[in-house]
């Protein structure tokens, strides 16, 4: 029996499917294995095919099954289509040998013609394992440049190791500078890298990465599996980008995208055999229909090769840290999860769930533990499959978290239907802790995909125009009060209640105002739209510092104290009428008053044990943005009726983080013989308090 069923006892009917998913994963390992000791071993497909420079000459190699004929062209050649014919040699293998080492060099420009058995006749192709992809600019046309893989790259991060906490930092290359044009992997590494730093996260997430040709995909079309991406650089350049995130002591996380490829013949893989079953499934189900892309055939043996080698290429050609999975609920299910309510486990174990995928991801996590240890997987399924995050022994698929992609659907559901006095603390507090048992969330309020065109950012949601005007640090408006105050609380809120990692989205932290809208002719391929600011946050003169300060203050209070090393905060007191919240969390005590006008005396929060207690946060500190109204004190517990309780005063609108320091029995002094106090009329006497402790309760 697995252990996925003492976490989940109410699976305990499906245990047929979960046994049969695990026997499927067995088959399958066993098959492709072989005589072979491990994954590691198998998946090599990029040491074997495309260009390798050897002594005394060139090898190149490609996979085409469907093929009759393979010829290289290119400059070496003067693009001469037939002069250099490929060898078969079994299997769809085919390959050439190019004598002396200067028959091909670094940059030329090479593609492979293919004659098919099937459908297509001389054909001009970019070779499947190209690693470095170019766009002609006058032609448009795609091509593939040889890269020159004797040379050896500096790298100096050998004994680097990420923390075990994750804070994501998610970023596209090209969008993250403030000119109307496409960033590069030089200018991140030399002007972001240093931000992320600064801003307290220690893993950087990467999109777009992968080879794509059109750029306002945001990187989830690819068309050249192991290029990256030649939008922003060359291959050294995002090798120097990974070096220099590990010298900062920052993890750094590739968004893969194996759930689906683009559909283009000229540029991609898709019938570059002349066959579409080479990779995907033929007919409708190897169409998904929502985005216009070709579905992967994860039952052949050759696609499963492919894609294991690639992640095992990105690992080791560019020391990637680890993989956001991207689109896991499309690949699991046959419907790709379209318009389905994931509301009983019935839905997750039924002839719609797609075995042969969900075999491929745990073959993928097995491999990426086998290439790095160290190295962390991130699933982003919207559906909630149980075990996505449990390790493949217990009955898992194997990732090391799952996104919390119902939290920002919760916040935005939340600021979008309810007027403020609607909110119901103790229900958000609930879809929160809504994490299924032993598989850890990454917790977010908004990703990418709420700040695209067509959606709004938090900060949008909340002050609108507002922002157009009154983001000024002088100007105090009930509009741009309210969006200051909320966006401090609801990324605490979030952040300390919600999962065992986080990640914010590129300016997000400080509230990059608007969309993001990539340059297309609908907005006359302008880059207004596709930049970050970053200009907002350093003038010093608005708001937007003031909210990057706080976030920044905000990462550095949770890693230094560890906040993860408990799964689930303990919910201590909750008061609906007043909109007040308070739970801890591995030594520290939150409190929220979200309330938006009644600000709360005397607020008595129950707390474990007798201790005192430090403010080592306050979202309505002026340096953030606010009033200054929480004194950054010394709260030493009361006990009354035999339990301990912390008294604070809570503005309305205000989150306030309080560490613990617990008082030892050896602390504890008998007090000392003094003069009775004379009474104060205008403080509460002790049946007072006792009786504001009683309403409270």
């Amino acid at each position: 029996m697995y252990r996925i069923f003492e976490w989940n006892p109410q699976l305990k009917p499906y245990s047929d499917a979960i046994d049969w998913r695990m026997q499927l994963y067995r088959t399958v390992r066993d098959r492709i294995l072989g005589d072979i000791p491990s994954l590691k071993d198998f998946a090599n497909a990029h040491q074997y095919y495309g260009f390798h420079h050897v002594d005394g000459g060139w090898y190149y190699r490609e996979w085409a099954p469907g093929a009759r004929r393979l010829y290289l062209e290119g400059d070496f050649n003067d693009w001469n289509r037939t002069s250099h014919p490929m060898k078969p040699l079994g299997n769809g293998s085919w390959e050439i040998w190019l004598k002396g080492d200067d028959a091909l060099w670094e940059g030329c420009r090479v593609k492979v013609v293919v004659d098919s058995n099937y459908s297509m006749i001389g054909m001009e192709r970019i070779p499947l394992f190209a690693r470095r992809v170019v766009q002609d600019p006058e032609t448009r046309m795609f091509c593939c440049e040889v890269v020159d893989d004797s040379r050896v790259f500096p790298w100096t991060d050998e004994t680097f190791a990420g923390e075990d906490d994750l804070y994501i930092y998610e970023a596209h290359v090209g969008m993250a500078q403030e000119e109307g044009r496409v960033g590069t992997y030089l200018e991140f590494a030399e002007n972001v890298l240093p931000r992320i730093k600064e801003a307290g996260y220690n893993t950087v997430q990467l999109m777009a990465v992968m080879e794509h040709p059109y750029y306002g995909s945001f990187g989830y079309q690819v068309s050249n599996f192991y290029a990256a991406s030649s939008w922003f650089g060359k291959p050294d350049d995002l090798k120097t980008l990974v070096n220099r995130a590990h010298e900062l002591g920052i993890r750094v996380l590739l968004d893969v995208v194996h759930s689906h490829a683009v559909k283009n013949t000229a540029e991609g893989i898709n019938m570059f055999d002349g066959t579409v079953w080479q990779f995907f499934h033929d007919g409708m189900k190897g169409e998904h229909p929502a985005w216009g892309t070709k579905c992967f055939d994860y039952g052949n043996d050759g696609v499963l090769h492919f894609l294991l080698s690639n992640l095992k290429f990105w690992m080791e050609e560019y020391h990637f840290d680890g993989f956001r999975f991207d689109g896991v609920t499309s690949m699991i299910y046959h419907n790709h999860g379209l318009g389905v309510d994931f509301d009983s486990d019935d839905k997750y174990f039924s002839d719609n769930t797609h075995l042969e995928a969900i075999t491929y991801l745990q073959l993928a996590n097995e491999l990426i533990r086998e290439v790095n240890p160290k190295a962390v997987t991130v699933a982003e399924d919207m559906s909630g499959m149980p075990g996505m995050a449990l390790p493949i022994k217990d009955g898992g698929i194997g990732f090391d978290y799952r996104l919390g992609m119902g939290l920002p659907d919760l916040w935005i559901k939340t600021v979008k239907e309810l007027t403020d006095e609607q909110w119901d603390m103790f229900a958000i507090w609930c879809d929160m802790c809504l994490r299924r048992p032993g598989e850890k969330t990454i917790a977010y309020v908004e990703s990418h995909d709420q700040a695209l065109v067509g959606d709004k950012t938090m900060i949008f949601r909340l002050a609108d125009a507002a922002m157009y005007t009154d983001m000024n640090r002088a100007c105090h408006s009930p509009v741009i009060d309210r969006a200051v105050a909320l966006h401090k609380m609801i990324r605490l809120f979030t952040l300390a209640g919600g999962g065992e990692g986080y990640l914010n989205f590129m300016g997000n932290e400080f509230g990059h105002p608007e969309w993001i809208d990539f340059p297309r002719e609908g907005n006359n391929w302008s880059f207004h739209y596709c930049r970050r600011q970053w200009s907002l946050l350093d003038n010093g003169f608005l708001k937007y510092g003031q909210l990057g300060a706080f976030d920044g203050d905000m990462i550095r209070v949770m890693r230094e104290n560890r906040l993860f090393n408990q799964r689930m905060g303990d919910l201590m007191l909750n008061k609906q009428p007043e909109k007040m919240l308070a739970f801890y969390r591995h030594g520290l005590l939150f409190a929220f008053n979200f309330h938006p006008s009644n600000s709360l005396t005397n607020v008595l929060i129950p707390v474990h044990q007798p201790g005192e207690y430090t403010v080592v946060l306050s979202t309505d500190d002026e340096v953030y943005g606010g009033w200054g109204r929480i004194e950054h004190l010394v709260y030493s517990s009361k006990m009354f009726d035999g339990k301990h309780y912390v008294e604070l005063y809570l503005p309305a609108r205000t989150a306030v983080v309080l560490k613990e320091r617990v008082i030892l029995p050896e602390d504890i002094r008998e007090p000392e013989d003094v003069p009775e106090p004379e009474t104060d009329p205008e403080k509460p006497t002790k049946t007072q308090t006792e009786k504001t402790i009683h309403d409270q309760l």
